[in-house]
């Protein structure tokens, strides 16, 4: 397995996927961050779908990550489009017939693959910790946020806390990238339908019945980023977006033990 996951990330350490999956992950960061202490005194809100953020809440030993949090689905959503397309690219391109050869237990290539996967989104992550947090501090004065409550314990053990969600929903929107990639085949296909579910289908769904969030798959994992959201706590979310990716990881399993290894 530690041979697969070696060659998995020779994949991964390509510049133009590495560079890449960086910069759009350093954008949304830097975007999403900037936008809550700019917009600050904005009547149109600084923060998801028209909330407000206020300095009393930044001020708070958890402002520094509150950016950070905010930012998690956005990178979950690059998560996973990278699990889907380097999961699914081994269809498209026949190799994954080859890597059989090699290694004819095929769940010791997929797990192998996945820590790959995880190590690189680790690496995404804590880059865009690390912007955030930054961009936080130095936009901190001119929103006139007091910072003093940052960087004392209660503040680190919030940086950790929310490095900890940021991973968990980024590494369940992977994992969920990876089903699609492994039920579709096509990396176009199942970016293609992560994207559209998360981004247009469940928003129209959300906003023609506020109730269904408790219950779509993309709600669940961007609450879990944030530590839970006004309208899903944070255990419902990590409970019920726990079952969506467990169920689906299952049955892609089975059927990628299973099936023929061919398009």
């Amino acid at each position: 397995m530690l041979n697969v996951v070696k060659a998995e990330l020779r994949k991964l350490r390509r510049p133009t996927l590495f560079f890449g999956t960086m910069g759009a992950a350093i954008f949304f960061t830097g975007l999403i961050t900037s936008f809550i202490y700019l917009m600050i005194d904005s009547p149109q809100g600084n923060g998801d779908r028209g909330r407000s953020i206020s300095r009393e809440v930044l001020t708070l030993a958890s402002g520094s990550v509150n950016g950070f949090a905010s930012v998690g689905g956005f990178l979950g959503i690059i998560a996973l489009c990278v699990f889907a397309a380097q999961t699914a690219q081994e269809y498209t391109y026949g190799t994954l017939r080859n890597l059989l050869i090699r290694q004819p237990g095929r769940m010791k290539i997929l797990v192998g693959k996945l820590i790959s996967m995880i190590l690189f989104g680790l690496v995404m992550i804590s880059i865009a910790a690390v912007i955030s947090i930054a961009i936080s501090y130095i936009l901190a004065p001119g929103a006139k946020v007091s910072t003093d409550l940052w960087f004392t314990s209660a503040g680190l053990e919030a940086i950790f806390t929310t490095f900890i969600n940021v991973t968990i929903s980024v590494v369940a929107f992977g994992i969920v990238g990876m089903v699609l990639g492994l039920l579709l085949r096509s990396p176009i296909s199942a970016i293609s339908f992560g994207v559209l579910w998360i981004l247009i289908i469940e928003v129209l769904l959300i906003a023609v019945k506020n109730s269904l969030q408790s219950w779509l798959p993309g709600a669940q994992l961007s609450a879990i980023a944030s530590g839970g959201s006004p309208d899903l706590s944070y255990t419902h979310a990590l409970t019920v977006g726990g079952i969506y990716v467990a169920v689906g990881a299952i049955v892609a399993s089975v059927l990628f033990v299973r099936r023929d290894v061919a398009n």
